[in-house]
């Protein structure tokens, strides 16, 4: 498609959208899709880019500079800014993607929340599950990629590598700053951090 058809394309698209309600504060900054499908009561704001295959139901916010694609977005849901939701992701009803969150083939359960800077693929999360800052499941070992599952009411503190194959059960919690390789039973605290050391009377080297 050449350039002059792809500009007209989006303004009749942006059009399309805005006298369905969908409110735009800078239009001409927002890409969609042929294929895209948005609810009522949804605002999204500028620099978006929203790709093929993205179903967006009602009462939705898309925050600034954020991309979607091939992702189902249910009710009452805040994305971004910055975010990404890669193919395959799924965000329930009453969540919230923060900013630099990036989420790839990943269920994000009910009123679960991933607030900043943390990567969640192949990734299962039930309700309520609260994702600390600097999170990330490694869930690729260069040759497979392995899946997270996070069950309902877990807490996982900010900065913590969840190693898939993993399972978080119900109502656990994992302490800031944990490398997880193990399964963590329900309504436990896992805690993988090592001594802190201290040095009395230390003196820095000079130049």
């Amino acid at each position: 498609m050449k350039q002059n058809d792809l500009i007209k394309q989006q303004k009749a698209l942006r059009n399309k959208f805005l006298k369905k309600g969908v409110k735009m504060i800078a239009p001409e900054t927002i890409f969609f899709s042929k294929d895209t499908k948005i609810g009522k009561n949804v605002t999204i704001d500028p620099y978006v880019v929203i790709g093929k295959k993205v179903d967006i139901k009602n009462n939705v916010k898309i925050y600034s500079f954020s991309h979607l694609e091939n992702t189902k977005i249910e009710n009452n849901v805040t994305v971004g800014p910055y975010a990404r939701l890669r193919p395959g992701t799924k965000i329930l009803s009453g969540s919230k993607i923060g900013n630099f969150v990036e989420v790839k083939k990943s269920t994000i359960g009910k009123s679960s929340k991933v607030n900043h800077l943390s990567y969640i693929g192949d990734s299962s999360l039930g309700s309520k599950v609260n994702i600390g800052a600097g999170t990330i499941t490694c869930n690729y070992d260069g040759v497979k990629k392995y899946k997270t599952n996070i069950k309902n009411n877990v807490f996982v503190g900010s900065n913590t590598s969840l190693v898939a194959p993993v399972t978080l059960e119900e109502n656990s919690v994992i302490g800031a700053g944990s490398v997880i390789t193990k399964r963590v039973k329900a309504k436990s605290l896992a805690l993988t951090r090592a001594n802190q050391q201290e040095t009395k009377n230390y003196k820095r080297k000079k130049k």
